[in-house]
């Protein structure tokens, strides 16, 4: 984000006006729109209020702007001619649509943390740098000399990296498959949202688990589907809860996250999983698995997943290298039927036309080189000593207030505060002392529960990053 110059001779209001009518002038604030509030931007920019008032002033006198009691400060209108001339209702535009906006909560950490980095982030559901193979694919890039035509792809996905995921599938998941059943996405986002767009109807019924992170994620109801909770226990969701559901409101489609999971870090019973198998393939009804923790069980021994058992084809299976390796390279992949394959391709190249080869060719070489074994065994390792670190620092803080379950995999920690506490109070309270998490509200849980990810957390961080939380908890509870 731009910032005025300290050092210019420039006076940093004429800085500041200068900037704001070149942005006026490129169209980011057409005529008539509503511009920040002095107070506003002081705070992004670093500046006093009096400053931008004086650049306001500015923009004032050369009718560039104009301010009204109890409206703001906007753009003129009438600056370019004597002349009204009619902008588009931008607002409206952006208030509109059926694509909903993220949920307040996480625009809110998004805006946080974009403003200040020294935030201590425990909302983040990602890798830091530290656990990312950063030398390995920087020496895998400068020893594999890029050679390939940089053109558009197959939409299904570069069939090198579709060939290393066959073997990678068969290896760690025990998933048998072929490079015709495997498409390349963006991640699981992108693949939860072409099932949604393409598979799926609205007014479809569909059954997710309760608490889910699939509660954060707007583009199931833009969609229109309707959303039936299955309850998650220590054991995972009940199985048998499905055919109540069914009956009543005959659901189409089944989305888990069995390994690890996000937010509650629970691992479903064997027994319960076959048992879904079976009700599932009873009903005819698809089960769509997420899967991108399951490399990260401490022990060494991934839990198999339900793809892994089964026979009928009734499982999509999504995985990602997004928390096992590096969510900027954009790279997931979905296990499916052959004509569901087909049908989301088809989809994804009306959108963009597939992704870039190059980190897919980049995702290729990391799967097949020497690197992957021994990355996976240093992220384990590094993430039990981060889980612990947090459980230590919650139990020396805050002990007899909070309560969880140890996960054995995964990169949260699902934690609930045991007196009675607001969550948007704890979360701003938090924010005022410079840590960042995230309510268990975001995932569909009751008021009071937090999530903790401690992936993206510096080591150094975590314990100051709890003393800081636990202050905002004191602080709220008092």
């Amino acid at each position: 984000m731009w910032k005025p110059d300290r050092s210019s001779d420039q006076t940093l209001y004429h800085q500041i006006a200068d900037e704001m009518e070149r942005r006026i002038s490129y169209g980011e604030f057409p005529p008539g729109s509503q511009l920040p509030s002095e107070r506003k931007l002081a705070e992004q920019l670093g500046v006093n209020r009096s400053t931008v008032i004086q650049a306001y002033e500015e923009l004032r006198a050369l009718g560039i702007i104009e301010s009204r009691t109890g409206s703001g400060t906007r753009v003129s209108k009438f600056k370019w001619g004597a002349t009204p001339k009619h902008t588009p209702n931008w607002h409206r535009y952006v208030e509109g649509g059926h694509f909903l906006p993220n949920l307040p909560y996480l625009r809110r950490i998004r805006e946080v943390l974009q403003k200040d980095p020294t935030l201590i982030d425990f909302a983040s559901g990602e890798l830091n740098s530290e656990l990312s193979p950063n030398e390995e694919i920087s020496t895998l890039m400068k020893e594999k000399k890029f050679k390939e035509y940089l053109g558009y792809d197959n939409p299904q996905g570069y069939m090198p990296l579709r060939e290393e995921l066959v073997s990678y599938l068969s290896r760690y998941r025990n998933i048998q498959t072929t490079d015709s059943s495997i498409l390349i996405t963006s991640g699981s986002q992108q693949s939860l949202y072409l099932i949604t767009q393409c598979l799926l109807a609205p007014g479809d019924a569909v059954a997710i688990e309760d608490p889910s992170y699939i509660y954060s994620l707007p583009m199931f109801q833009s969609a229109g589907l309707r959303l039936f909770r299955l309850p998650v226990d220590e054991k995972g969701i009940r199985p048998e809860d499905i055919r109540a559901l069914y009956k009543k409101n005959r659901i189409k489609m089944i989305f888990v996250n069995p390994n690890f999971q996000n937010p509650t870090g629970t691992l479903l019973d064997q027994e319960r999983r076959m048992e879904l198998l079976g009700i599932a393939t009873e009903l005819g009804l698809p089960i769509v698995e997420d899967d991108p923790f399951s490399l990260t069980a401490y022990n060494g021994v991934p839990p198999m997943p339900l793809k892994s058992y089964d026979q009928l084809g009734s499982v999509l299976y999504i995985g990602s290298f997004s928390k096992i390796a590096a969510s900027g390279l954009r790279v997931g992949w979905m296990v499916a039927p052959h004509s569901v394959v087909e049908r989301l391709a088809d989809a994804r190249q009306q959108m963009d036309f597939g992704l870039s080869v190059v980190p897919q060719r980049i995702a290729a070489h990391f799967l097949a080189s020497d690197y992957f074994q021994p990355h996976l065994e240093q992220l384990r390792m590094r993430l039990q000593y981060k889980r612990d670190s947090l459980i230590d620092a919650l139990q020396k803080e805050l002990p007899g207030q909070v309560t969880f379950t140890i996960p054995q995999g995964g990169l949260h920690l699902w934690c609930k505060v045991i007196p009675q506490v607001n969550d948007n109070k704890l979360f701003e309270e938090a924010i005022r002392r410079g840590v960042v998490i995230a309510p268990g509200s975001v995932y569909g849980s009751d008021s009071g529960y937090v999530r903790f990810t401690f992936a993206r957390t510096k080591e150094e961080e975590i314990a100051p990053g709890i003393a800081k939380f636990a202050e905002a908890l004191r602080t709220v509870l008092s």
